[in-house]
């Protein structure tokens, strides 16, 4: 396997960098008791909208845009529309409301790639295979992705956000930062500050949901299952391991805040760092 490339080292990234104190988020006011705390947890997501009517090569000045903004886009968790949502359905699903992904939890209770994976590389994924055949709903995804994990499933830690099936980020705001042996495979790698609690600029999240789709989360809701060792091999590449904290380093990441680092001028050439 190719060795993981870190492809934003030596360039700068466009982002908005807000620190709010944790009473003013909380629905009561204050500060969470401690990670079971129904009130610890946020939920988190964006949209982009655009004016409804474009007209292009309005002369003299170029593409007009006019209407009511309408929204063409949304992002809570990662890689949802890119890996879940079926092909036919991903403008409409950009199109709605978190609080409306009821209509989408069959997709994420049965993932078209869970499916694909047993069949693209046969013999290496015989007990994903043998749990698709079975028919039962991926209930660790429809927890991961749609409600938060309740309390009691992962010893110590909770990111429920109640019921309502919605595909929102999720914090625990009561968990503290990893401040030493820290994870880019996150909770899945036993470090609970990580995703899908929160997304850490270092944590690789690409990497993090194609294992637990690839089974490596079943046991969360099926003491009995045994994932398969590819499960815990599956890598996007973007990183040479779960110890690979390349991108915590000082060049673009910081241990307090605004934690991205300082942007690199335009006037100065940099030689991004060999990975």
């Amino acid at each position: 396997m190719a060795k993981g490339v870190n492809s934003t080292a030596g360039v700068n990234v466009h982002s908005i960098a807000i620190q709010v104190p944790i009473r003013q988020l909380t629905a009561d006011g204050r500060r969470p008791s401690g990670v079971t705390s129904p009130t610890a947890v946020l939920g988190v997501w964006t949209t982009a909208s655009r004016q409804k009517v474009r007209i292009l090569d309005s002369a003299p000045g170029g593409p007009v845009s006019s209407g009511p903004f309408t929204q063409v886009s949304r992002l809570g968790n990662p890689l949802v529309n890119e890996v879940i949502i079926p092909l036919a359905t991903k403008d409409y699903w950009n199109t709605q409301a978190p609080s409306a992904d009821s209509q989408f939890a069959s997709h994420v209770a049965a993932p078209e790639l869970a499916q694909l994976l047993p069949v693209l590389y046969p013999g290496v994924f015989p007990n994903l295979a043998a749990y698709n055949a079975k028919g039962a709903p991926r209930a660790d995804l429809l927890a991961i992705l749609l409600t938060g994990i309740p309390s009691g499933v992962v010893p110590g830690f909770q990111n429920y956000t109640g019921p309502t099936q919605s595909d929102v980020l999720r914090l625990n705001v009561a968990v503290p930062p990893t401040t030493s042996g820290a994870s880019n495979l996150g909770l899945v790698g036993g470090d609970p500050a990580g995703y899908p609690n929160g997304r850490r600029v270092f944590d690789d999240v690409a990497t993090i949901e194609l294992r637990a789709i690839a089974g490596a989360t079943l046991p969360l809701v099926d003491p009995g299952y045994v994932p398969d060792g590819a499960a815990g091999a599956v890598s996007m590449g973007l990183t040479s391991g779960p110890t690979d904290l390349t991108a915590l380093g000082t060049e673009n990441y910081l241990a307090e805040f605004p934690y991205l680092g300082t942007p690199i001028s335009g006037f100065k050439a940099l030689t991004p760092a060999a990975n």
